[in-house]
């Protein structure tokens, strides 16, 4: 694959991409567009509201339909995660000093699988100590330049703006499941 199908969203390497079995999503950046928008109630407790993208959710699921596992891991400890989560049915760990390598580790001894076996979808610094040790590292278009320096692929979408769906959609693709995937996603929701 050239440098120019990394940084424009071409095709995922097969060899990676057949080799997953667990997929780790950062939240902030990744799932959402990294804004917080922060208040207060009329009583004065706190309000945090986050903007998540819908179809991120979707290609998420049908990354489980594939058999794979997708976890979602924030260094932020978050109500508006833990919705988006539950909404989704998706696993999340949150931990607000971002200890993320540990919740990996686990997760990997648990599936008794290596870090070849593990993709990442990242955009900063505190994804670090888990990126730099999965086997496809996948960058959002505006990852800070450490994290896109590292990638093996990047989205053309930003995070929270569709880009946690197209590396879904790519992964999928590039194992040759996205068909299958979407025919029995949609034949599950038309039965009478």
């Amino acid at each position: 694959m050239s440098e120019l199908e990394r940084r424009e969203g071409g095709p995922i390497a097969e060899e990676l991409a057949r080799r997953v079995k667990l997929v780790v999503f950062d939240v902030d950046g990744v799932l959402t567009d990294a804004g917080v928008y922060l208040g207060v109630t009329a009583q004065g407790e706190p309000v945090e509201l986050k903007r998540f993208d819908i179809q991120d959710g979707l290609g998420m699921k049908l990354l489980e339909e594939a058999g794979i596992r997708v976890v979602i891991i924030s260094g932020r400890v978050s109500v508006a995660n833990r919705v988006r989560a539950r909404e989704l049915g998706m696993e999340l760990h949150e931990d607000d000093a971002a200890q993320k390598l540990p919740v990996v580790h686990g997760l990997m001894e648990e599936m008794g699988i290596g870090w070849e076996e593990v993709a990442m979808l990242a955009d900063d610094v505190p994804d670090l100590s888990v990126f730099g040790h999965v086997g496809l590292k996948a960058a959002v278009s505006n990852a800070t330049p450490l994290v896109a320096s590292m990638a093996d692929w990047h989205t053309t979408r930003g995070g929270g703006h569709g880009a946690a769906r197209e590396f879904c959609d790519a992964l999928l693709t590039a194992r040759g499941q996205l068909d299958e995937v979407v025919e029995a996603y949609v034949r599950e929701r038309t039965r009478p």
